[in-house]
């Protein structure tokens, strides 16, 4: 391994120029940046670097939409179990769900958000949105605002209650307990589902993003009506809802960890989670068969989400993460987080990747150093072929 003297952490032998990268990042960010940077190669930590005040390697960070892939590994190992039918209807599972036109959508068209379930018609407390068991129910009697399955856009705030309820409907206990008993403990996974009060000294709550006149302008520009598709999805028809870059900061989430949006992890506990979803990890067998991991990955919806209002492309449940950094293998799988997350595997290439942020970014969403730092990671690995 190769120590770095400006940024904390190791690389091995081969990754200096993602350090490099990774020091140029933080250079142009400025002296109160603060991020992690962990990455896998077959197995093996090849990077592990963290840059900024206050944090460390073992610092845990709110990570937003990226807690969506440990609840989709989740059903993926039920899935590749035998318990859940990706094309059994969520209703088989769920009877209540059966109703206001839902009796026919399939839990594959729930995961690959086709089932117009984005929010809720009135909108959700910060307490509602962070306990999973209040969304399903509230979405379980309602009608879907576009006919399920003939199109998409992103369930943001809530795919992870709904796929939630699936499961523990069909097996007693929550995405929750099923990722700490079958990822979190046995694979050592930093990576929490509901985070213990004795953890709370690690944790660093998210700073907001850098407002400068230009970015608040642009942010107007792009602003939809409380009661739009995107305002619902987004719960900004309800008059209580907070700031998005705040929900980490509350100890309601991080508690209780809603499987959309309520994860607390380090980029070590994101990376290390996606190794051990593809390949072998200190002796453990993968967590997914290929077949399996193909399967999550494929492409079920793409083109413009009625949500977001851009190009967007969905897996089972995950991103297809090849589609935005084409650099990957085809059939790499993973998710985002607002704050600047990104986390994924890339079996083809034998990667595992995870990043995260303190200071949220602008506009929100995968911050757009990612581009550069998964660029330098794969070139280096591709070096050593």
């Amino acid at each position: 391994m190769v120590e770095d003297s400006a940024l904390q952490g190791i690389v091995a032998d081969g990754f200096a120029s993602v350090r490099d990268e990774f020091a140029a990042v933080a250079a142009e960010e400025g002296g109160d940046f603060a991020a992690q940077l962990v990455a896998y190669r077959h197995g093996e930590r090849v990077v592990d670097l963290w840059t900024g005040p206050e944090i460390t390697g073992d610092s845990l960070l709110g990570v937003f939409s990226a807690t969506k892939g440990a609840a989709h590994l989740i059903v993926a190992l039920l899935v590749q179990d035998g318990t859940l039918d990706l094309d059994q209807r969520v209703s088989h599972y769920w009877p209540e769900f059966a109703v206001a036109g839902k009796r026919d959508i399939t839990l594959r068209e729930l995961l690959s958000h086709r089932a117009g379930l984005v929010g809720s018609d009135t909108g959700f407390t910060l307490e509602e949105l962070a306990d999973d068991r209040i969304v399903a129910e509230r979405l379980g009697g309602q009608r879907p605002y576009w006919r399920p399955g003939s199109t998409f856009g992103y369930h943001a705030l809530v795919i992870g209650a709904l796929s939630g309820e699936v499961v523990r409907r069909a097996t007693g206990r929550t995405i929750q307990e099923h990722f700490a008993e079958r990822v979190r403990v046995p694979y050592a996974v930093d990576v929490h589902l509901g985070l213990p009060e004795d953890q709370e000294s690690r944790f660093l709550s998210t700073q907001p993003m850098l407002a400068t006149p230009e970015r608040l302008a642009a942010l107007a520009a792009r602003a939809t009506g409380a009661h739009s598709l995107s305002g619902i999805a987004f719960n900004r028809n309800h008059p209580r809802n907070p700031e998005l870059w705040e929900l980490p900061n509350f100890r309601a989430v991080r508690s209780l960890g809603p499987a959309s949006l309520g994860g607390v992890a380090s980029a070590r506990g994101l990376a290390r989670m996606y190794a051990a979803a593809i390949g072998p990890l200190d002796g453990a067998a993968p967590l997914l068969k290929p077949d399996t991991a193909a399967a999550f990955a494929q492409i079920h919806s793409i083109g413009y989400d009625l949500v977001t209002r851009e190009h967007k492309t969905f897996g089972v449940g995950f991103h297809a993460t090849s589609e935005v950094y084409p650099v990957l293998g085809q059939g790499t799988f993973g998710h985002s987080g607002a704050g600047g997350q990104q986390a994924f595997a890339d079996p083809r290439n034998g990667l595992a990747y995870g990043y995260s942020r303190r200071r949220f970014p602008f506009p929100g969403g995968p911050a757009p150093e990612n581009d550069r730092l998964i660029r330098a990671l794969h070139a280096a690995a591709g070096g050593l072929r």
